[in-house]
């Protein structure tokens, strides 16, 4: 139901304010004003103009009083004075008033009750507006009659340039500012939709350590005993398409708490990759897109307006954006239990770790510190080798405490209720990328469903001489030349100075959190 809304303590004067309308309402915007298309299953096909990703280098967080000694300060939060973003915030709000109609959504992040926010967007594209109304959480009709004031505000002028002549703070057109003391968060220079989504993400990662519980950037699905499984993982290792399955129900694909009580996911909906997506690949979230998605730069066949899934011409992040509950195994409300099992996903082009280790309590934090994948050669411009990546809790850009912070909350919880930590591999074996073969996927399949089955915990285990991980030695489906990385190289003289290079990456990695970090952490990294 759309519900109008009186805007003018924020400044906005806009007449016609249009409060959560109907996606089929969204819908006729966007054809009307948004340059959308309608794909040939229903889904609402748009395009967000130069930015097609997230534009990490340009978000900055106002340094106040209040809050600067919990930031986590440097090139992941850069500083904003407060001066120079109250000019961005009525730079936006001056836009946004020459707009004849803007839409307002509200919703909350969180599906536990007692830790949610309340979030208002406030927008002038319609498919932003259908995109953030899939990825809160909706609220009931009599839960937005009694919504009240939210506890965060987005202003979404996008469209409209930031000013870099204003302050130093603003390096380009762009520019993504959170004010934590105000509870505002403002979008100039950019309409790519994912930075609403891990703006809400960035703001719960402050708020919920305040509380002492862990916000984690991952996925997580439950089985059929009520096993809950968390998933971490940069992009391309797997996260999504692994705790997607038919067996297990979805509570999330990317963003959740930990309480004392349980997993909660922050969003009501996914945010799914979609290039070279097919019907036989990821079968659950080919099925999702359908009335109600936001397909975001993908391609269309405008004869028969069929999505392209194959085609990047504009951007290899083809995203598709929808609730939840269009996975046909999602569990609703998007809770569970305390986690039985803690799955690190790496995709490692160096062919050098095993595709499953069991971890330490101590190796955990540290391989979560550390929040390692590697690029392979041909994926961005002048990499040619296999390049390591390090995304501090796996997910840096989003973190706003120190990573310590983080793992210490993640490591208590994992203690108290028993949780067991895996470091699997689905990047490459037998060598590094070139030489050997990415890893099978029904090989990791096989692993993870090991992992769930409670096989693994049980297997006999080696370790590693050089990173000190213990390698179960059986695992059904998968051969034992397979799980010993060395035994599959195709020229075993290489894989020991593989090795040991990569280890030295992961120190060198490791020395920026070494000063708040204990001793059996950094213990538990590679050795040799």
């Amino acid at each position: 139901m759309s519900m109008e809304l009186d805007l003018s303590k924020y400044g906005i004067t806009v007449q016609q304010v249009l409060r959560n309308p109907a996606p089929a309402r969204l819908y006729e915007n966007a054809l009307a004003t948004d340059a959308a298309t309608i794909t040939s299953v229903g889904a609402l096909l748009t395009l967000s103009g130069e930015k097609t990703g997230r534009s990490p280098k340009d978000k900055r967080i106002v340094e106040q009083d209040s809050t600067k000694d919990d930031i986590w300060w440097g090139s992941v939060n850069k500083k904003i004075d407060e001066n120079t973003f109250q000019r961005n915030r009525s730079r936006a709000i001056d836009y946004l008033n020459t707009r004849t109609q803007i839409f307002v959504i509200d919703g909350f992040a969180g599906w536990d009750p007692e830790n949610r926010i309340k979030v208002r967007i406030i927008c002038e594209r319609a498919y932003h507006a259908l995109f953030m109304n899939n990825m809160l959480i909706r609220p009931t009709a009599e839960e937005l009659e009694t919504f009240g004031e939210p506890d965060y505000v987005i202003f979404n002028a996008g469209k409209f340039m930031a000013d870099p002549g204003i302050s130093e703070d603003i390096e380009t057109p762009t520019s993504v500012n959170i004010n934590f003391e105000l509870g505002e968060f403002v979008i100039l220079g950019t309409q790519y939709a994912g930075e609403m989504k891990k703006g809400v993400f960035t703001i719960m990662n402050y708020l919920m350590p305040k509380r002492d519980i862990v916000s984690m950037h991952c996925s997580a699905n439950e089985g059929e005993k009520g096993d809950v499984s968390l998933f971490f993982g940069l992009s391309g290792t797997g996260k999504t398409t692994l705790s997607t399955e038919p067996k297990r129900r979805l509570i999330g694909d990317d963003e959740h708490y930990w309480t004392d009580d349980g997993i909660s996911n922050i969003e009501g909906g996914c945010y799914a990759k979609t290039i070279d997506l097919s019907a036989t690949s990821e079968p659950e979230i080919y099925r999702a897109i359908r009335f109600g998605t936001v397909l975001e730069n993908c391609v269309l066949d405008e004869s028969t307006r069929e999505v392209d899934y194959t085609d990047s011409s504009i951007t290899e992040n083809t995203r598709a954006s929808y609730p939840i509950e269009h996975i046909d195994n999602s569990k609703i409300p998007c809770v569970g239990g305390h986690p039985k099992n803690i799955i690190l996903l790496t995709c490692d082009a160096f062919g050098v770790l095993p595709p499953v280790s069991k971890l330490t309590p101590e190796q955990a934090m540290y391989h979560f510190i550390s929040g390692y994948t590697a690029k392979v050669a041909g994926t961005e411009v002048g990499v040619t080798e296999p390049e390591a990546t390090f995304s501090a809790c796996f997910g840096a850009a989003f973190l706003v405490w120190h990573p310590t912070k983080y793992a210490e909350l993640l490591a208590e919880l994992m203690k108290k209720h028993g949780s067991t930590a895996w470091l699997v591999n689905s990047g490459w074996s037998g060598g590094p990328y070139g030489v050997g073969e990415r890893m099978s996927i029904a090989y990791t399949r096989s692993i993870v469903d090991a992992i769930h089955s409670g096989e693994l915990a049980a297997s006999e285990t080696e370790t590693d001489e050089i990173f000190g991980l213990h390698i179960p030695t059986q695992c059904a489906a998968v051969p034992r030349e397979v799980l010993i990385p060395q035994l599959c190289w195709k020229n075993p003289a290489d894989y020991e100075p593989t090795a040991k290079k990569l280890a030295q990456l992961f120190r060198d990695n490791f020395t920026t959190y070494e000063d708040q970090a204990s001793d059996a952490i950094i213990s538990a990294g590679p050795q040799g």
